[in-house]
This record gives structure tokens, C-alpha cells and sequence, in this order.
């Protein structure tokens, strides 16, 4: 069975998608001041590893959690509006690579599926 990883094109078309996306984000006023302290280079490297990971590529992440890795931004007032607006440039970014819609909306459930962890929430019961 092929992974959503393979589907999608592999490193180099995650790589790219990563590459673009924050270009997107930076560019995005709600979201960029989040970014303001931060390495982008280190950032796009830990996104492109964690995005290997949950599409099914080779699992190199070694990166904190989605709680702890998000907790200081919880604390800076990151919201559900934000995170739509990140997962929205996601989508976009995969669109504009020409990937069809299935995949994307496959890749937004992932995106949905630590929604609450990146937030800080604890899931509805």
C-alpha cells in the first residue's frame, strides 16, 4: 500500500511544500508575528521532518510534541482562528502543487487530528 508521503511526491515535493507554505504564513499579518523570534531555517527543517513523518515517510522527526512544541504560543494568545489560518495556507500550498483534492483533505485531517494538542486543549469528551 502506497503512503500518502509517496502519493504526495516524497521529500522533494515536501520540501517544497514546506517552502512555500511558510512563505504563505509569513506573509499572512494574523500569523507572522508568531515567527518573530524565530529560525525559519530550523523551523521549515523540523516541518519538513514532521510532515515526512505523519504522511508515512521516514520517521526522522525528533522534535518536541505538539503540546509542548505549541505551549508558548498557547501563552501568546494562538487561537482556532489561527490554526485554520495555517492549516487554509496548507491546503493552499498543496493545491497550488497541483495536488488533487482528496489528498489535500487527507492532509487536513492529519492537520485536524492534533488540533486540540497544538491549542492546548484537552479533547471533548
Amino acid at each position: 500500500m502506497t503512503s500518502l508521503y509517496d502519493e504526495l511526491g516524497g521529500a522533494v515535493a515536501i520540501d517544497a511544500a514546506v517552502d512555500i507554505f511558510y512563505r504563505k504564513v509569513m506573509a499572512d499579518e494574523k500569523l507572522a508575528p508568531f515567527f518573530d523570534d524565530v529560525d525559519m531555517e530550523r523551523q521549515a527543517a523540523k516541518q519538513k521532518a514532521f510532515l515526512t513523518m505523519v504522511t508515512g515517510g521516514p520517521a526522522n522527526y525528533s522534535g518536541k510534541d505538539m503540546r509542548r512544541a505549541h505551549a508558548h504560543l498557547v501563552a501568546e494568545g494562538i487561537d482556532d482562528s489561527h490554526f485554520d489560518a495555517v492549516v487554509g495556507h496548507l491546503a493552499g500550498t498543496l493545491k497550488e502543487l497541483g495536488v488533487d483534492d482528496a489528498k489535500i483533505a487527507r492532509v487536513g485531517a492529519v492537520a485536524e487530528s492534533v488540533r486540540n494538542d497544538v491549542l492546548g486543549r484537552n479533547p471533548a469528551s
